[in-house]
């Protein structure tokens, strides 16, 4: 069950790629015309609305990305599945058609259907495509119906699914969106506090991959919050001075607290290993500051340390609080780094934007503080202080593109091409699945200058390897290909 939901997050992944653009093409548009948001200005309305093409169909994204993400393999199928689903069941649970079935006038439909295109369907209509596809996909049928065999059936079959799963729906989603709804108040009526608790709540998911179920309910539409989008947009729903609240308290965190962590944990460091160690983090903390990819960094020490990452969780909760408290609202598209900061200074409802520095600073220091203090009082094995004396000798560090060598020896620690049952990667990590277990030598894995390796199951092997993960898999995929022939 874990192994399936942790999947689920590496999907989102896909979708979430989209949102930079978005978020570039709001900065543009806004930086032009902060004051009239695209009608003073036929150049900034253009940028705003060819940003609101991605924001408004969020959803959508999360359907076909999903689906493709959760497919055995990556024929294009899978999202044309995946938008029929989407169509079915947001089509029959609309609430002209709700209307119809009960014989009720649409304003006496229950609210849950008003909001059935949100980001929970979208992924819902993307497993079922995703399903669908990986059941059906080989499927031989009668040569009277030869046609509709293999990938021709696929559509066929999820629409069949989606109007069952419309049926059930039809009757549980007034009580799951009640309970999405009631879970988002209970945070909101906390104000700063709640923001605090939302922020604290999403790190602590990070190790099992679970943040992106959290964020659904704060950051998209799914209960109606809508921190992200409504930032952006300025539309009806928006406040300002309280929307961006659930975004506003990790930028101290992923632009100067982390980095500062990352500088704490060199600083504490063996003489021997600082080299290592200093790349590492090195680039951990560009990768955190600029773009707010923090899980090169934060999975350096998750498992080495947990107590640390413990206190981690807890400084971005109060990182949120108090911003909450202050005159500050910054947003994101993508994560909370330097760029999305920049391009947020003009959105509509951006509030003292140069807050973040004073606080970002005063929270580097507060993370440097803290995490040199844990290092040295409980003698935390973070990068450079590992128990293991392995040496250095044979040390890749992923650097000059040698991403050839990186994935040879990340192959060589998971036991050889012979012992992969399955593997794909996501935002930063390859995910393998490896017959036998004691064949896995995580020394060896490490060596290729990773971040850390992550062992959620007995046959189940996680392998961070930061933000060029891609050309690292696309490596170790041609080594494994190479040695089945």
């Amino acid at each position: 069950m874990m192994k399936y939901l942790q999947k689920i997050g590496r999907s989102l992944m896909l979708p979430v790629a989209c949102l930079p653009a978005a978020g570039i093409l709001y900065g543009i548009g806004y930086w032009i015309d902060p004051a009239g948001w695209g009608s003073n200005s036929i150049y900034a309305a253009f940028c705003i609305k060819a940003a609101s093409a991605i924001i408004d169909q969020i959803p959508l994204l999360f359907a076909i990305g999903t689906a493709i993400g959760m497919a055995d393999d990556t024929d294009g199928t899978p999202a044309l599945a995946g938008l029929v689903s989407w169509l079915m069941i947001t089509t029959l649970l609309s609430t002209n058609a709700v209307a119809m079935y009960s014989g009720a006038e649409a304003s006496q439909v229950p609210a849950a259907f008003g909001k059935i295109q949100n980001a929970f369907i979208g992924i819902l209509a993307g497993l079922i495509g995703a399903t669908c596809y990986n059941k059906c996909k080989d499927y031989i049928a009668p040569d009277w119906l030869a046609f509709f065999s293999g990938r021709r059936c696929v559509a066929i079959v999820t629409a069949l699914v989606s109007a069952l799963a419309a049926v059930i729906l039809y009757y549980i989603w007034p009580m799951v969106y009640g309970a999405l709804v009631g879970f988002g108040i209970s945070i909101v009526d906390l104000g700063p506090l709640g923001a605090g608790l939302y922020a604290m709540l999403n790190r602590a998911l990070i190790p099992l991959g679970l943040h992106h179920a959290l964020n659904a309910v704060f950051w998209f539409d799914t209960a109606g919050i809508n921190d992200l989008g409504l930032f952006w947009s300025g539309a009806e729903g928006a406040v300002k001075g309280t929307t961006g609240m659930y975004m506003t308290g990790f930028f101290p965190v992923m632009m100067f607290g982390l980095v500062a962590g990352a500088f704490a944990m060199y600083r504490a460091a063996t003489p021997r290993r600082k080299k290592s160690a200093g790349g590492l983090l090195l680039a951990g903390a560009v990768a955190s500051f600029f773009t707010g990819i923090t899980e090169p960094i934060e999975f350096s020490f998750m498992f080495l340390a947990p107590g640390l990452y413990l206190l981690h969780a807890v400084l971005t909760g109060i990182s949120a609080v108090v911003c909450a408290y202050l005159p500050v609202r910054c947003g994101f598209n993508f994560s909370a780094g330097m760029v999305d900061w920049i391009l947020s200074f003009k959105a509509p409802m951006a509030v003292n934007p140069w807050l973040i520095i004073p606080v970002g600073l005063v929270f580097a220091l507060i993370y440097y503080v803290v995490f040199s203090w844990a290092i040295k009082t409980f003698n935390l094995r973070t990068p450079g202080r590992e128990l293991d004396d392995a040496g250095e000798a044979g040390l890749i560090v992923l650097k000059n593109n040698n991403f050839t060598e990186t994935a040879r020896a990340i192959l060589e620690g998971l036991g050889g091409a012979g012992n992969l049952k399955s593997f794909d990667y996501c935002a930063t990590r390859i995910r393998a699945e490896v017959d036998d277990y004691l064949l896995v030598d995580e020394t060896k894995i490490k060596n290729a200058g990773v971040p850390g390796v992550i062992r959620p199951s007995e046959h189940n092997v996680q392998v961070v390897v930061g933000t060029k993960v891609q050309f690292v898999y696309d490596e170790l995929k041609n080594l494994v290909a190479a040695a089945a022939k």
